[in-house]
């Protein structure tokens, strides 16, 4: 049930212990940035909305002049940790301060997830049975966020899209951060290897293989032993480093990845010069094939359009997509999001309900609240056609025509 079920980062801060940490670190950026991500995490489980926090993270961005939160300064940072400390207090939410509640209370409040209702939600669309329930994994913190030559990220021992016998690393990673940011598709992640890259049209100097080559060898290494030697099947690892060496690298979990069938049928565009002038940017193609569809922004555009034009597809369009989103994701039929990466929660879920799913259109500003967006100097708003491609991250402004052709995926 990827990110339905409740995480608490960095459990066991509060401030006597912020102080004790600079003491022992030297480092007050990574404290307060740690308190304010537990803050956030508990504040989130238990009813306080994303956008709360979002409100006030732009506040300090705008008021510091910054665009990426790894460049504040220890105070800012200080005293953005601090507002999200008044704002939990001024409503009603009381918060442990004392290492060991904190730790039994986040394991309740992970076991109560399980109850939660996007979680019940995913298990209808699922059929998952409501009577399992849940663990509780309790495992010690490593610091993705710690410096520029940290990290965290998702990676694929084999390619996502496409059939492969031989284990090439795929996937998502970004450094300054935690690795909720990445499977949370919130920040704009980065390609893992330069062959991800050059297909994807992103930048190759970027990647983890250029740019931290010891962590990508021995993740490549890890991904060889147990694919080859121990004969497991192909896997989704999330990973942390605290710095470029091998030995600074961390596995935080690993389970089987999704993988496709070898034969497919696709749909693809007709060509024509109709089809070259729409073209309004790319994203990165995350599952299904060419869609033309209709744009819509929220559940009740999803309700409105489903009355008048039942049969006509429906594209999602939003900034990034949480685990809240999975019942408005599972009514359309593709998804285009302006943030995350193929290992987002959202992409994960996108893939296992079949939708055509393009994520990380960077060029892409949206304005769910108005209901429309802006790419390339053209809005398009509730009903207007829009058209992605899953296959190669392709965004086109109108109507397309299709053909189906059934493909052969390349080994």
């Amino acid at each position: 049930m990827p990110g339905m079920m409740a995480t608490v980062h960095n459990v066991g801060f509060n401030e006597e212990i912020i102080t004790e940490f600079i003491a022992n670190s030297g480092n007050s950026y990574l404290a307060w940035d740690n308190y304010r991500r537990f803050l956030q995490s508990w504040a989130m489980i238990s009813g306080i909305g994303r956008e709360d926090f979002q409100t006030l993270m732009n506040r300090a961005k705008a008021k510091y002049n910054v665009t990426l939160k790894r460049h504040f300064s220890p105070e800012q940072m200080k005293e953005l940790a601090l507002s999200y400390q008044r704002l939990i207090r001024q409503r009603g939410l009381g918060i442990p301060d004392d290492p060991w509640l904190q730790l039994v209370n986040a394991i309740q409040l992970v076991l109560d997830s399980w109850k939660t209702q996007k979680a019940m939600e995913y298990r209808k669309i699922m059929d998952v049975s409501d009577s399992w329930g849940t663990a509780v994994i309790v495992q010690a913190m490593v610091f993705g966020n710690m410096s520029a030559s940290s990290g965290a990220g998702v990676v694929f021992t084999a390619h996502p899209y496409r059939k492969v016998q031989r284990v090439a690393l795929w996937g998502d990673y970004a450094y300054g951060d935690q690795g909720e940011d990445i499977v949370s598709g919130l920040v704009s992640s980065l390609a893992i290897s330069v062959e991800q890259a050059k297909l994807d049209g992103r930048a190759v100097e970027e990647t983890l293989e250029l740019r931290f080559p010891g962590i990508y060898k021995q993740l490549l290494e890890i991904s060889r032993e147990l694919v080859y030697d121990k004969r497991w099947n192909p896997q989704e690892i999330e990973f942390t480093f605290e710095g470029p060496e091998p030995e600074q690298l961390y596995l935080l979990q690993t389970r089987d990845m999704i993988t496709i069938k070898k034969k497919e049928h696709l749909n693809v565009f007709v060509e024509s010069p109709a089809l070259e002038k729409a073209h309004l940017g790319k994203g990165v193609g995350v599952s299904g094939s060419a869609l033309s569809g209709r744009a819509v922004f929220t559940e009740d555009n999803i309700r409105k359009l489903r009355q008048t034009e039942p049969h006509t597809p429906l594209i999602l369009i939003r900034q990034d997509t949480v685990p809240e989103d999975i019942k408005v994701v599972s009514q359309a039929e593709g998804l285009l999001t302006s943030r995350g990466g193929q290992t987002s929660h959202a992409s994960v879920v996108a893939v296992r309900l079949e939708k055509t799913c393009v994520v990380g259109c960077r060029s892409l500003k949206v304005y769910e609240a108005e209901q429309y967006c802006e790419i390339a100097g053209v809005r398009i708003g509730f009903g207007d056609p829009i058209s992605i491609d899953g296959r190669n991250g392709q965004v086109l402004n109108g109507i397309h025509a299709t053909v189906e052709e059934y493909h052969i995926l390349p080994i």
